[in-house]
């Protein structure tokens, strides 16, 4: 406080200085007002055990043979920048999809492409439409440019309720978001479905279609975004190297789309996002496409068998076409989540989304719901 002498009795200040100083932190600088709404992403609980951690949806086999020894190579060099245009990488996937070079654009995971893709598409006034629950970073995406959200709910059995996804689309719509299969419910979109949805979304309006766990899908009638983004120049499809190929310490996804879309997409992405030691990991892993498909097929049996023993235990789960499974028990899933503990899961307000691990950790799983179903 001021003195007498029209000091501050404490600092020493004059009182004009300190009523200058109180200014300043009253006005100090203030981001948007929207990023005092947007959530904090919230990642997955970790465990005292690694094994155990069944929240997050990473692969629990460690990196493809090969990638170490690539990724550390790259460590010599950390001097330098990484390949801004990701050149190697964009070569060698684009003769593996079939697609022309420019066709490709990369990102830090395909959850950095995905928000390089509503920053340049949206702004204030934008309409964003998607499925919800879904991916819990699209209402992020979606917020930080200052664009509004509309959320459809899933059909009861879990699923995009794509009609009405459609119906939902207006003039203000810019850009709707399909995730298949649907974190974190593991459903899938159909190819005959997305094929009607199609026909009736304006060509104006981009679709997103989230194949971020794409290399798990073994039903046949799930839509192949292959197959959509040539017949539809509105579509881009997201993918990713986190999951299945287990780099998701490592960041780097990509977007397959139109040259035009694609153009965009890396200009709306900071120079130097992929890092060389994440684009030489990604090389790599391409080379081991056989021991790929012998951990994709582990992971999906495990799978299948939790799916069965859930069922067993009376547990209404639906049919899951990635690497976790949903458990939609509403209310009670915070509770039960704290209960399996140290078994890391996810807890939603609608359900406990759970990853699956190794056999090992998939039965300490089940043991434990076991229990609390017999308690």
């Amino acid at each position: 406080m001021p003195s007498a002498h029209g000091r501050d009795c404490r600092t020493g200040a004059s009182a004009p200085t300190v009523r200058r100083t109180y200014a300043r932190r009253m006005s100090s600088p203030r981001p948007r007002e929207v990023f005092d709404r947007i959530p904090a992403y919230r990642p997955g609980r970790p465990s005292p055990d690694e094994r155990l951690k069944l929240s997050s949806n990473e692969s629990p086999f460690g990196p493809l043979p090969g990638v170490v020894a690539r990724a550390a190579e790259q460590l010599e060099r950390m001097n330098r920048y990484p390949d801004p245009g990701v050149s190697r990488l964009t070569v060698e996937l684009a003769d593996r999809l079939g697609v022309a070079e420019d066709r490709l654009a990369f990102g830090t995971g395909s959850v950095g492409v995905l928000f390089a893709l509503v920053d340049a598409w949206c702004g204030p006034g934008d309409v964003v439409v998607y499925a919800w629950q879904s991916f819990e970073a699209y209402p992020i995406a979606v917020d930080v440019p200052g664009a509004t959200s509309v959320r459809v709910p899933l059909t009861p059995d879990h699923r995009h309720d794509l009609p009405a996804m459609a119906a939902a689309i207006t003039e203000r719509t810019k850009v709707v978001l399909v995730c298949s299969p649907n974190n974190p419910t593991g459903t899938t979109v159909t190819a005959a479905e997305f094929e009607d949805f199609m026909a009736a979304v304006p060509e104006r309006v981009l679709v997103v279609l989230d194949e971020a766990y794409l290399e798990f899908v073994t039903d046949p009638e799930a839509v192949s975004g292959a197959e959509a983004w040539l017949r539809h120049p509105n579509v881009v499809v997201l993918r990713t190297f986190s999951k299945a190929y287990g780099l998701a310490g490592l960041r780097i996804g990509y977007a397959v789309a139109s040259p035009e879309i694609s153009e965009v997409l890396r200009k709306a992405t900071p120079p130097f996002s992929v890092s060389d030691v994440a684009q030489a990991a990604a090389l790599a892993s391409l080379e081991s496409q056989d021991e790929l498909d012998r951990r994709v097929a582990a992971v999906v049996a495990e799978r299948d068998r939790v799916l069965a023993e859930l069922r067993g235990l009376g547990v209404d789960v639906p049919d899951s076409q990635a690497n976790f499974v949903w458990l939609p028990w509403a209310e009670r899933s915070a509770s039960i989540a704290e209960r399996l503990h140290p078994i890391s899961v996810r807890p939603f307000d609608e359900g406990i989304r759970v990853t699956i691990g190794d056999p090992a950790a998939n039965d300490e799983l089940l043991g434990r719901l076991t229990s609390l179903a017999d308690a």
